[in-house]
């Protein structure tokens, strides 16, 4: 439900667009990430943003756009909730929240908090897709724990992530014996 003050939306009456948005969440998002780069050399920020766009591809709306930009604000900034309202809204911080993962998590909680809200399941899905893909550049010890932490909680999460697995089990010196279904055809396996 739309309510007075979100229309309102601190911009003194005007509907602020979808575009002005995402570039003021860019920014926030920009700004917090400033500093921290990704395992092979790029800026930090070119993981959310790549992540806000298979969401974008995918159909999803602004709001699913801007917490995946803000994915990782909690878990690796000094972004706080309140910050995080501001630039998106109560539906954002919710997912964001349930995407961060807090010290001592179980991961069987984890994923199934994710699971049971829409917004933070697209962006989880978006999120660890772009890392299997970047996962090419690492070494063998993280591409291992990567590919049997995918298996166990996220083949699921789109009909994309099995591909990207098995080309990053294909991408190791030594095939995975523990798992031998990884190098048979995706359809051949069989999914939980």
């Amino acid at each position: 439900t739309m309510t007075w003050q979100s229309f309102m939306n601190n911009s003194g009456g005007k509907t602020v667009s979808d575009e002005e948005r995402y570039e003021k969440a860019l920014s926030f998002a920009t700004q917090k990430h400033k500093g921290q780069y990704r395992v092979g050399g790029a800026e930090y920020i070119t993981h959310p943003m790549a992540v806000a766009e298979i969401v974008r591809e995918k159909g999803k709306n602004i709001d699913c756009q801007i917490a995946a930009l803000f994915h990782d604000l909690l878990e690796d900034t000094d972004a706080t909730e309140s910050e995080i309202f501001k630039f998106g809204n109560e539906e954002i911080l919710k997912a964001v929240k349930l995407l961060t993962k807090q010290k001592g998590y179980d991961m069987a909680e984890y994923v199934a908090g994710i699971r049971q809200n829409e917004m933070a399941f697209a962006v989880k899905a978006a999120d660890r897709l772009h890392n299997l893909r970047c996962a090419l550049v690492t070494d063998t010890e993280f591409k291992r724990k990567y590919i049997f932490e995918t298996v166990d909680w996220y083949l699921n999460f789109s009909p994309e992530i099995p591909k990207a697995v098995k080309k990053l089990a294909e991408s190791l010196d030594t095939p995975l014996a523990e798992l031998p279904f990884l190098y048979e055809p995706i359809e051949t396996w069989i999914l939980k």
